[in-house]
């Protein structure tokens, strides 16, 4: 007997009709990764948006960036700096029971949408370029596609040049 489906969040789903905004909403198998969500949507990693929550000192912040690339946390730091004028001495990712505290999070990941959670967003730059991409639901089995230019918008997040390219794992 097969496990069912793990339903896409409700509040999600509220958020989005209450935003409004045009998306579509996709249906997938259970994936832990962005780099899993590209592959079993069979997607370029870059049209793939990845959500991690930061500690910045004592400030949360929802960071987004491309599959394809990492946080470089020096640029990320210059770029809080500038977005919302406070200078971060440290910046890390805290620990999973933490994100969950956070974000109260059950039985769900980090969705994209910080403002949800009343979390300000940061972009790297280069996700801003796309027209579309596909973003983090908080479920692990939808993902959520719609303009970039929308979800920017509606979530008031800032844009900043942080990521850089991945380095290839030799697999």
């Amino acid at each position: 007997m097969s496990k069912p489906k793990a339903k896409l969040p409700k509040k999600v789903i509220a958020y989005l009709e209450k935003a409004g905004v045009p998306h579509k909403i996709l249906e997938h198998k259970t994936v832990y990764t962005a780099y899993d969500a590209a592959q079993t949507l069979s997607k370029k990693l870059g049209e793939v948006a990845k959500s991690l929550l930061v500690k910045a000192d004592k400030d949360y912040y929802v960071v987004v960036l491309p599959a394809d690339r990492q946080v470089d946390f020096n640029k990320l730091g210059k770029c809080l700096t500038g977005a919302y004028g406070k200078k971060a001495k440290t910046i890390k990712i805290p620990g999973e029971k933490i994100v969950q505290e956070i974000l109260k999070l059950k039985n769900e990941t980090v969705s994209a949408f910080g403002q949800l959670h009343k979390v300000p967003v940061v972009v790297e730059k280069e996700l801003v370029k796309l027209k579309k991409a596909i973003f983090a639901s908080g479920g692990f089995n939808h993902s959520i596609e719609m303009a970039v230019k929308d979800f920017m918008k509606m979530e008031g997040a800032k844009a900043g040049s942080f990521g850089v390219r991945r380095k290839k794992s030799k697999q």
